[in-house]
């Protein structure tokens, strides 16, 4: 069961990315780091609902 989630930059709060994952393997929320085009360098990126 694979549902679509958003990732929002941690810093300028833009909704960069849009991904899927597993809810039943990893319920919890997903953060990584990913490139912010806006302010041009890696940043840590939250799952958004």
């Amino acid at each position: 069961m694979r549902v679509k989630i958003v990732l929002e930059c941690t810093e300028c709060h833009d909704r960069n990315y849009v991904t899927t994952k597993n809810k039943q393997k990893h319920p919890e929320r997903i953060e990584v780091m990913k490139y912010c085009p806006r302010l041009k360098k890696y940043t840590l990126h939250k799952e958004t609902k």
